[in-house]
C-alpha cells in the first residue's frame, strides 16, 4: 500500500510544481516513484523528508523555519508533526518512526502537507483535452454526398421506427427537418446524365494495371468482442482435440499401469510363498541374536566390575610397592648413622664445656667460703683480744 501512497503524493508534489520550485534550489534530480517506500540512504531521505515537509508548510501560508542539516532530528520532528496536528490530520504514531526518512509514516506526513498546500493554493481540476485525430480529406464529392443523404435516409427510417414504437408520440417538426434535408441534398447533385469521355480500351488497360494495388487491408481489433468470440472457439477446438489425445494416452497409461501392479502382486505374492521358510529362520536368528546380545550385555557389566575392582587392587598395590622402596631405601642408607656420630660428638663438646664451667663455679664457691671463713675468725678473735686488754 505504501507504494501506491508513494506514487499519489508524488503526483501530488508535480501539480505543485515542486521540480522547480523546490529542487531547483537544492540541486537535487526529481524523486524517484518509490523514494519515500524503500531505504536507500537514511541520512539524504531524512533531509530530503525535513525539508520537503517544511517547504509545503510554507507553500500552506504557515511560516516554518527550514531545517539545517546538523538540526536536532527529535525537535525537527516533533515541529513538523505539530504543524502536521494543526491542519487536522491524525498522528497516532511515535515520532521515532519518522527517524529513519522512510516508511509509510513519513509518506503519510508529507501526503497530507501536500493536501493542505492544495487546498490553500486553490488548485482545481480542469477539463480533460483530448487530442485532436487528423482525418483524410482527400475524398470525392460525390461520395460526401451519398454518404450525406445514406444518413438522411437512416434518420428517417429509424424516426419512423420510433413512430411504430411509440404511437403515442409523434415529431411532425423532425420529420419535416429531415426531408428538407435530404431535398437540400438531392438539389446538389447534377440533373443531367454525366457522359464520359475516356476511351474504353484505355479505361480497361488502366484497371488491369492498378487492379492488384486495390487490395482492402481490414485491420483486427483485438478489443472487438467478434475477435475474442472466435479466439474462444478455436481455443475450444484446440482443447477438445487435445483433450480427446490426452484421453487416450491417458486410458492407455492407466491400463499398462494397472497390469503392472497386478504382475507386481502376484510376483510379491510367489516370492513371499517361496521365502516363507527363510523368514521363519531369520525370525529364529533374530530372537538368538536378541538373546545373544543380552547376555553379552550382562558378561560386560560383570567385565566391567572386575575391571574396577583390578584398578583398586593395581592402584594398592602400587602404593605398598612406593612404600617398601622407601624403607629399603631408608635402611641401605648410611647417613642416619652420620647424623647420629656428630649429634653425640656434640653432646661430649656440650659436657666438656659444662665441667669447665662447673670447675669455674666450684672454685668461685670454694673461695667465697674461704673468705667467708676468714672473716668469720677475724670477727671471733676481736672480743678476745679486748678482754685481754682490759
Amino acid at each position: 500500500m505504501q507504494f501506491v501512497l508513494m506514487e499519489e503524493m508524488l503526483d501530488k508534489l508535480k501539480l505543485l510544481n515542486y521540480e522547480q520550485e523546490f529542487l531547483k534550489g537544492l540541486g537535487f534530480k526529481p524523486l524517484s516513484r518509490h523514494y519515500f517506500a524503500l531505504q536507500t540512504n537514511p541520512g539524504e531521505q531524512f533531509y530530503m523528508f525535513t525539508r520537503l515537509s517544511s517547504w509545503l508548510i510554507n507553500l500552506a501560508g504557515k511560516q516554518f523555519d527550514t531545517p539545517q542539516e546538523y538540526d536536532d532530528p527529535n525537535a525537527t520532528i516533533s515541529n513538523i508533526l505539530d504543524e502536521v496536528r494543526r491542519i487536522g490530520a491524525t498522528v497516532d504514531f511515535p515520532p521515532g518512526k519518522l527517524k529513519p526518512g522512510f516508511g509509510e509514516h513519513c509518506i503519510y506526513v508529507v501526503d497530507k502537507l501536500a493536501d493542505e498546500a492544495l487546498r490553500q493554493t486553490k488548485f482545481k481540476w480542469g477539463r480533460p483535452k483530448y487530442p485532436e485525430e487528423e482525418t483524410d480529406e482527400e475524398t470525392n464529392i460525390d461520395d460526401d454526398v451519398e454518404l450525406k443523404l445514406d444518413k438522411v435516409e437512416d434518420d428517417i427510417a429509424a424516426a419512423d421506427d420510433d413512430l411504430d414504437e411509440e404511437d403515442s408520440f409523434m415529431d411532425l417538426e423532425g420529420l419535416r427537418n429531415l426531408q428538407s434535408k435530404k431535398d437540400a441534398i438531392e438539389g446538389s447533385r447534377p440533373e443531367e446524365i454525366m457522359e464520359s469521355t475516356v476511351d474504353a480500351s484505355e479505361w480497361k488497360l488502366e484497371v488491369e494495371r492498378v487492379t492488384p494495388s486495390l487490395k482492402v487491408h481490414i485491420r483486427t481489433d483485438n478489443k472487438d468482442w467478434r475477435t475474442h468470440v472466435d479466439q474462444m472457439h478455436t481455443h475450444r477446438d484446440g482443447i477438445n482435440t487435445a483433450l480427446s489425445e490426452t484421453k487416450g494416452h491417458l486410458s492407455k497409461l492407466h491400463q499398462d499401469i494397472s497390469r503392472t501392479l497386478e504382475k507386481i502382486a502376484s510376483r510379491e505374492k510367489y516370492i513371499n510363498n517361496q521365502l516363507e521358510h527363510l523368514l521363519h529362520e531369520f525370525r529364529g536368528m533374530q530372537d538368538s541374536l536378541a538373546e545373544t546380545k543380552e547376555q553379552y550385555r550382562q558378561a560386560s557389566g560383570g567385565v566391567t566390575d572386575r575391571t574396577r575392582n583390578l584398578a583398586e587392587i593395581t592402584e594398592d598395590l602400587e602404593k605398598i610397592k612406593q612404600d617398601m622402596e622407601e624403607r629399603g631405601s631408608s635402611m641401605t642408607d648410611g647417613s642416619p648413622l652420620v647424623k647420629i656420630k656428630q649429634a653425640l660428638q656434640r653432646l661430649k663438646n656440650e659436657v666438656t664445656q659444662m665441667d669447665v664451667r662447673l670447675g669455674v663455679v666450684e672454685q668461685s664457691l670454694l673461695q667465697a667460703k674461704l673468705k667467708d671463713k676468714s672473716i668469720m675468725q677475724k670477727d671471733m678473735n676481736k672480743p678476745l683480744a679486748s678482754t685481754f686488754e682490759a
